[in-house]
């Protein structure tokens, strides 16, 4: 069994490598800069240095693996983060198809359902699509919002604020990347499924932006209150911050497309993953704030 692993230092890549040499496999791992690898893990693992975005390499990589983790790395501050991730996401697929990879976990999200009108996560949604035609057994994880992503706002959490360009009331599913590791990983190693796949990682439960808020200040100790800015203010703040049109409209797309979306997946025992958001921002974000402070 040879499992290849892309995005290893990312939050759920990361996981997925940790949990597979865990059970006594050796991982591939395609990665930019090998020594962004804890030295712990560079020793058990099977090192291909590369860039996604190059289809030689990829290709070269995938060459023998039976099963692999597919993240997209485009990032949201390019050009053009949609089309972007759909040529990212072409030389994956052609590499998984050339290479006769039997089983393939994609990384997508809430909102890839749509297909279209949903920013940057059209990109993925392309993705899911070629993927879905290698002829590979492919799960689609479609994720909730990623608890990590507040870390972005370090700032902001210091200053008592929780900002948010959505209505603050709406439920909406987080969930730690650690969990969505988990599920890769137990996917990645199991045998026993087959054909196209599409399973929810909504976290332990939906929560609004205010709930979030009440969280917060719960764990962190400090009164945090949600700001809520609107599209165009997002827009404005995004552009003076230097950021081209195109991802621009990826970032507000995300929110704006997917602001009246029910995930396709209910919530349920399928969806339902354990880290409550308490928990991780008292382990992750208060020690974070505590070092900014200093």
């Amino acid at each position: 069994m040879t499992i290849a692993v892309t995005t290893p230092t990312g939050h759920v890549g990361s996981r997925v490598v940790q949990l597979l040499l865990q059970a006594g496999v050796r991982p591939r791992v395609l990665v930019r800069d090998p020594a962004r690898l804890e030295p712990g893990i560079r020793a058990g693992v099977d090192v291909h240095r590369g860039d996604l975005t190059d289809a030689g390499f990829v290709r070269q990589a995938l060459a023998g693996a039976t099963a692999a983790l597919v993240v997209d790395p485009t990032p949201h501050t390019v050009e053009d983060p949609v089309d972007t991730s759909r040529r990212t996401g072409a030389h994956l697929a052609a590499a998984v198809r050339d290479n006769g990879v039997r089983r393939v976990v994609f990384l997508s999200s809430v909102g890839a359902e749509l297909r279209h009108g949903a920013g940057h996560i059209d990109g993925l949604a392309a993705i899911e699509e070629q993927l879905d035609a290698t002829g590979a057994d492919v799960l689609h994880l479609r994720c909730g919002y990623f608890f990590t992503n507040l870390i972005l706002s370090l700032d902001d959490l210091a200053a008592g604020r929780l900002t948010a360009a959505d209505d603050p009331d709406r439920p909406l599913p987080w969930v730690d990347p650690r969990d969505i590791g988990d599920i890769a990983a137990a996917r990645l190693l199991n045998d026993g499924w087959h054909g196209r796949v599409v399973q929810g990682v909504h976290g332990p439960q939906d929560l609004s932006w205010r709930h979030v808020a009440r969280i917060l200040s719960a764990a962190l100790g400090r009164d945090i209150r949600v700001r809520t800015v609107s599209d165009g203010d997002v827009r404005e703040a995004l552009s003076a911050a230097g950021l081209p049109p195109g991802a621009v409209n990826g970032i507000v797309g995300m929110t704006s497309g997917t602001r009246e979306l029910t995930p396709e997946q209910p919530r349920g025992t399928f969806t339902t993953t354990p880290t409550a958001l308490a928990g991780w921002a008292h382990a992750h974000l208060r020690p974070l704030l505590a070092e900014s402070a200093r």
